[in-house]
């Protein structure tokens, strides 16, 4: 990759995290990397292709430490699955380790889960992880109907973007968020499921 090209991407993921995208223009971005307008559109088509060549950037090498903790993990476990904890390290820690080298990669993420953004391109550079992890949790999980497994991934996916993207955090805080993610998910994971017709009692 060119010095220009990273140039413009680490100002593109500086001013994305703290103006957001809609507010960030390209002149903004090409002021703050000392570049001109030509060179954006040299290594960029758009505005939007700058932001999913920015993702992909932090993307895949977070993915590929994903996959290589969960084959290690499997082979471990051998002929039995992977536990829900492993399989929870193996997601989080490659993304904690990232965003503590990089503390701008929170901001952004952070920005863009506010703003509900997420370039169509992107889809393809994580369906294929997330849907290896699915595969692992349904072993993991055999006794969950698929909808319910699905309804539980959904609302751990929630839970992982709001602790995990709240705040600029340093290396041992977001290993806490991790622990503590894993801890309180995992629990959720292998909760009994509750009956549609069971009464929920609150207690006053």
């Amino acid at each position: 990759m060119s010095e220009t090209k990273d140039k413009i991407l680490d100002a593109a993921e500086r001013l994305f995290g703290e103006q957001g995208y809609a507010e960030t223009s390209l002149r903004h971005i090409i002021a703050d990397a000392g570049v001109n307008l030509a060179a954006i559109h040299y290594h960029f088509g758009s505005k939007e292709d700058l932001l999913l060549q920015l993702i992909r950037r932090r993307a895949e090498p977070i993915n590929q430490a994903r996959l290589a903790m969960l084959d290690r993990f499997e082979a471990e476990a051998g002929s039995e699955p992977v536990s829900v904890e492993k399989l929870l390290e193996a997601f989080l820690a490659p993304a904690a380790d990232a965003a503590a080298s990089h503390p701008e990669l929170i901001r952004l993420m952070g920005r863009m889960q506010a703003e509900g953004i997420m370039p169509a391109g992107i889809k393809d550079q994580f369906e294929p992880v997330v849907n290896r992890f699915i595969a692992a949790a349904r072993r993991a999980l055999p006794d969950l109907a698929e909808p319910e497994l699905f309804w539980r991934l959904t609302a751990a996916a929630g839970a992982i973007a709001s602790t995990m993207l709240k705040a600029p955090a340093d290396s041992e805080d977001l290993s806490r968020r991790v622990k503590r993610l894993i801890a309180f998910l995992s629990g959720g994971l292998r909760a009994p499921v509750a009956s549609l017709e069971e009464k929920v009692e609150v207690t006053r």
